[in-house]
């Protein structure tokens, strides 16, 4: 029997189609009844979210490329016309059930338990006087009307901007006319009406287009309002620099931040109701083709009922859960002692972004820290992390702050605090021209004695309290000498000059970290032909990597048994005889968003277990500056691998790659307990806690 070609397209599923069904599985917990209602709307605006930063980069880098002429095809076989197309079939009855569970089923359970969303013909009198006041007070001095003819050209409108398409009629020329009304986004979409009376226990909102709608004829005065449309505009919001020949990153970033509004029309979603010729008329002003245009037969930008899942409905949420230190706090609060004693394991969000806040505030006013240095990827609003080390600067430390601009969506925060650490005399670089600063790491160098230690933060995720609530991440707290030394030298590869190519215990991509993951792999699979046992136990974001996937096929056909668990994209195809038939894939979606990444290799008894920032992508090993870290400490090492035990059992949130592409709900067998993963580990957070005494 002839090798199997392992370049073979049919072997690798689709990227941007497997990314696709990664947002099904999301929608998947939409319409699980099992799931609160208040959760059903937010898996419904998560969808909706996701797939609007995969229209604006995803699907447009495919229309570019199509428009450009591009004919290469992907390692899956595809061209990028053929992609394009294929994304197109497969979105739309994905949209179609994303309405449907919103309109059918999630909006009318929820008007049962007091959340009603009404329109402006079914307010009383004194309801619709409070709405034409906030009309005339909030609205109609923020609205513009906008002319469309011939001395009027279509209006430039912003990238998911929402809008109102107004038929007009003047009846002093009998001549129709047509104008846009943009509805603002700089003011609430959901206006909440007042309690019917003392009793009324409900939450009635009307959407703001819906006033606009209902007093449109105020911005039109002599003409008649025949009809209004709404539509919502996606652009391309992808964009490359050339940092090489940037004088200014900070300032080239921001301007491209600002351009990123206006990019190429790529997505037009119109109200079902809409008739032909406006459609029509849309997309082509628009420039777009047929398949880029949507007809939505209820709301538009679902992603903003975000807001409505904050109401105070506790029963329609999950049950709340209290955050706790790590056990090796117990009735400790320096950070510096606990660590000396052994390394700390961090695993959000059943652990407190507090334990991570604690190290960082410590070092701040500790006398005896002399420097602190970190990476800053995305830290969200109003950051403690920000606000620390800035302090830490006042307080007289060398403090070196590595601030990513080009984390996508995050610029204009990034440069907010880029420009705030500066002014508090924060030493602020932003990295490697065309490669992108991944790694999560805070290095804090403290005088003890005679000596010198270094403290390590090494985490998987973002120093951002608020994903740590919501997101799986591990982190680990060490002052390991050789590992300290490897992060004092990697903040120096990120800061000056340094052709560094080796560390001592840190996969570091660009440099080492594909060599050190290939061998790893390797020798799993000289294990296995050695007549030994081959095992690889991988948790990660996404894997696309056709290297890694080959890598992980040659160890598959020498016997290695491969168990993966992959929130995301996922370009491997598990299960094929003679090529895959040792591996297992998975991905769980539930609660919260897994994000840790875990690597662990048997190496014939000497096991390795690694955590880091990288996903198996050629972007994380190539283009990217990432670490991956070793566990060593037994106890930190027994309490990762109970987390990945935990994944691979799962039964309840965990769905299974078959070899066709589909994905299927792990089953339970005969007298199998229910486990849910992330509940469990609650669970298990709980117990420690109460052991704790509440901490």
């Amino acid at each position: 029997m002839a090798e199997p070609d392992l370049s073979d397209p049919k072997l690798y599923f689709n990227r941007e189609l497997s990314w696709l069904q990664f947002n099904e599985r999301v929608l998947e917990e939409a319409e699980d009844e099992e799931n609160p209602l208040l959760e059903r709307l937010k898996f419904l605006a998560i969808f909706s979210t996701n797939l609007d930063e995969f229209i604006m980069i995803r699907y447009a880098g495919l229309k570019e490329q199509v428009a450009a002429g591009i004919v290469e095809r992907s390692f899956d076989g595809l061209t990028p016309a053929e992609q394009l197309r294929a994304v197109s079939e497969a979105l739309r009855p994905l949209i179609a059930r994303h309405r449907k569970v919103l309109r059918q089923d999630v909006l009318p359970a929820l008007e049962q338990h007091g959340l009603k969303l009404l329109s402006v013909g079914e307010l009383a009198p004194s309801d619709r006087e409070m709405v034409d006041d906030y009309f005339d007070r909030e609205l109609f001095p923020v609205l513009t009307p906008l002319a469309v003819d011939s001395g009027h050209p279509f209006p430039r409108l912003p990238n998911l901007s929402f809008s109102l398409l107004v038929e007009l009629f003047d009846p002093d020329r009998g001549e129709a006319k047509t104008a846009v009304v943009q509805v603002p986004s700089v003011l609430p979409r959901f206006l909440r009406l007042p309690p019917l009376d003392d009793g009324d226990r409900t939450f009635r909102f009307v959407l703001s287009e819906e006033v606009i709608r209902s007093k449109v004829t105020a911005l039109f005065p002599g003409y008649e309002v025949r009809a209004t449309y709404d539509f919502r505009l996606t652009r391309d919001a992808d964009f490359e620099i050339a940092e090489d020949e940037a004088d200014d990153l900070l300032q080239v970033i921001e301007d491209e931040v600002r351009k990123r509004r206006w990019g190429e029309a790529v997505r037009l979603e119109i109200t079902a109701r809409m008739p032909e010729h406006w459609a029509d008329f849309l997309r082509t002003t628009l420039k777009l083709s047929e398949n880029d245009v949507y007809r939505v037969d209820n709301h538009l930008n679902v992603g903003d009922f975000m807001e409505l899942t904050q109401l105070d409905l506790p029963e329609l949420r999950y049950p709340p859960f209290n955050t706790r230190l790590p056990t090796e706090y117990r009735g400790r609060s320096d950070v510096f002692a606990i660590v000396r004693q052994q390394d700390v394991l961090i695993h959000h969000p059943f652990h407190s972004f507090d334990a991570v806040l604690n190290m960082i505030e410590q070092a701040a006013d500790d006398p005896d820290v002399l420097a602190i240095k970190q990476t800053l990827y995305r830290v969200g609003g109003r950051s403690p992390v920000v606000a620390a080390l800035a302090r830490a600067s006042g307080n007289g430390k060398l403090v070196t702050a590595l601030v990513e601009l080009k984390a996508r969506f995050d610029e204009e925060n990034n440069i907010v605090w880029a420009r705030e650490l500066e002014r508090a005399g924060v030493h602020v670089v932003y990295g490697f021209a065309g490669l992108k600063t991944h790694c999560k790491a805070l290095l804090i160098v403290r005088r003890e004695g005679s000596e010198i230690r270094r403290y390590v933060h090494l985490g998987t995720g973002n120093y951002n309290p608020g994903t740590s609530t919501v997101y799986t991440d591990f982190a680990l707290l060490s002052c390991d000498p050789e590992l300290g030394a490897d992060v004092s030298e990697l903040f120096n590869y990120l800061t000056g000059f340094s052709k560094q190519r080796s560390w001592r215990k840190l996969w570091v991509a660009p440099a080492t970290l594909r060599g050190e993951l290939a061998a790893a792999i390797e020798r799993e699979e000289a294990h296995a032909r050695a007549g030994g046992e081959g095992r690889i136990i991988a948790k990660m974001n996404s894997l696309v990597d056709p290297r890694v996937i080959r890598a992980l096929y040659r160890a598959s056909q020498a016997g290695v048994q491969c168990d993966l668990i992959v929130r995301g994209i996922c370009c491997l195809r598990p299960g094929v005889e003679g090529v895959s038939e040792t591996i297992r894939v998975r991905s769980i979606v539930g609660r919260f968003l897994e994000h840790s990444r875990a690597f662990y290799f048997a190496n014939g008894g000497d096991e390795r277990l690694y955590l880091g920032s990288a996903d198996w992508m050629q972007r994380n090993l190539t283009r990217r500056v990432e670490a991956v870290f070793p566990v060593e400490d037994p106890a930190v090492k027994k309490k990762v691998m109970q987390v990945l035990d935990l994944c691979l059992r799962d039964n309840v949130k965990a769905r299974e790659l078959q070899p066709d592409g589909t994905y299927v709900r792990a089953k339970r067998k005969a007298g199998q307990r229910r486990l849910d993963a992330q509940e469990r580990l609650l669970e298990i957070s709980a117990r420690r806690a109460a052991l704790m005494g509440g901490r």
